[in-house]
Parts: structure tokens; sequence; C-alpha cells
């Protein structure tokens, strides 16, 4: 039996409500639900609308706003080049992809720590904020390495797209004579 999702409507006074607690909630709490796994579902209350990327992007904004922003402006500049491009669908299952391995490796990180060091209260998120700053550049040269592999995989990709379609314009070509002026044009 899987859990059921939670709803939260919003209403047009921009508010949002629980259905599960019957009360008002904040994209804070929105946030914390985002933190613990929680599924849910932000609905417009009058169209029944998903909001809920929209939602979250309105969480991403707020955090982006506060402290060391993830996202440069241009890497913003890149992202919103790509819409509308023809590679703009498989940009998004690329990009969770990355960011999935990416928070493996830092769960993994920290259970290996836990084991050596134990439950140690030594070992506070301070002490491995400037554990993980000391090892900066060896955990940037390995993501320039995996970023450079992950390079070569789309590049072998777009060669195999490019190799398809050539292959298919080609059976094209032999089933409608001179289409390839029209093809050129």
């Amino acid at each position: 039996m899987t859990a059921e999702v939670r709803q939260i409507k919003k209403y047009p006074n921009r508010r949002l409500y629980d259905t599960l607690t019957s009360s008002y909630i904040t994209l804070s709490d929105v946030k914390d639900l985002v933190l613990h796994y929680d599924h849910f579902q932000v609905v417009d209350a009058k169209t029944g609308e998903d909001l809920t990327r929209s939602i979250m992007l309105q969480i991403l904004l707020e955090e982006e706003s506060c402290g060391v922003p993830i996202f440069s402006c241009e890497l913003l500049g890149i992202m919103i080049r790509l819409y509308g491009n023809a590679m703009q669908g498989m940009l998004g299952k690329y990009l969770e992809n990355n960011v999935r391995s990416f928070t493996e490796f830092q769960h993994k990180l920290q259970e290996q720590s836990r084991t050596v060091f134990g439950e140690n209260p030594a070992m506070s998120p301070d002490f491995l904020a400037q554990f993980m700053h000391l090892q900066q550049p060896a955990l940037q040269n390995m993501m320039s390495a995996y970023m450079d592999q992950s390079q070569k995989v789309l590049q072998q990709m777009q060669e195999q797209i490019h190799s398809r379609t050539r292959y298919m314009l080609s059976g094209m070509e032999q089933h409608y004579p001179g289409s390839d002026d029209n093809l050129q044009r």
C-alpha cells in the first residue's frame, strides 16, 4: 500500500491550507515537508491546477536570496537559453540524475564518517563543514573528473542521435527521390 499524497490547497489570497492538519501553513512549512521527504501536492483551491513545481520554485528563490546561492548567474543564463532547445527535455532528467548522484555521494561520505568516528559529539555539522572545506580541492578534482566523464557521455549521445538522424534521412531519400534537395533548404 502506498502512502497517500498530502494535499495542500492554495487560495487566491496566497494562503496555503494543509488538508491533512486542517490548518494554514507557510512556505517554510512546505520546505519542511520537502526536507522530511513527505509526499505532497499543492493545488489551486479554485481550479485544481497542480502548483507544486511553482511553490517549490518559490522556496528555491527564497533560499537563493539568503546565504550562499547554489545557482550562479552563468548557470542560470545557460539554463534559460536551453528553454526551447531540442535538448530541453533531456536536461531535466540529466540534472536530476547528477544531483541525485551528488546527494548519494554526500550521504555515503556522512555514513563513512559515522563509521570511523561514531556518533561523536565532536563530529558536529560545523566540524564536518570545516572538514569538507579542507577537502574542497580534492572534491573539486573528483567532481571535475565526473563532469568530464558526463560530458563525454553526452557527446557520445549527441553523436548517436546525429548518426541515427542521418541514417533515417538517407532512408527517406531512397523512398522519395529528390528529397535531399528539399532537406537542404
